[in-house]
């Protein structure tokens, strides 16, 4: 069992930044394979990012491409989503998920365990 905490949140003006945090309890975060999701009101929860156990293969959406980077610490079982160049059509609660394996996947259902979400607001 793993269990997922988000942080991080909040309201920010287009072009503004947000570090979000996503710390998993257990001892077996190494063995996970983590992704960031987001979901828009109205909308299908969406890929964001994903990275492999190791660090290693790291994958993006294309929206967020250049302007977010996904990280782990696996020391202190923790994953990051700094979103730098905020836009307000990044407004959406965003979810971290672990998937047991090595290999990152954009597909949600190939996620195992999810957190409860955080807000994140960008206003023009």
């Amino acid at each position: 069992q793993v269990q997922l905490v988000e942080s991080g949140g909040g309201s920010v003006q287009a072009g503004g930044s947000l570090r979000l945090s996503c710390a998993a309890s257990g001892r077996t975060f190494s063995s996970y394979a983590m992704g960031w999701f987001r979901q828009a009101p109205g909308k299908e929860r969406e890929f964001v990012a994903a990275i492999s156990v190791s660090g290693g293969p790291i994958a993006y959406a294309d929206s967020v491409k250049g302007r977010f980077t996904i990280s782990r610490n696996n020391a202190k079982n923790t994953v990051y989503l700094q979103m730098n160049s905020l836009k307000p059509e990044d407004t959406a609660v965003y979810y971290c998920a672990a998937r047991f394996g090595s290999d990152w996947s954009s597909q949600v259902q190939r996620y195992d365990y999810w957190g409860q979400g955080t807000q994140v607001s960008v206003s023009s």
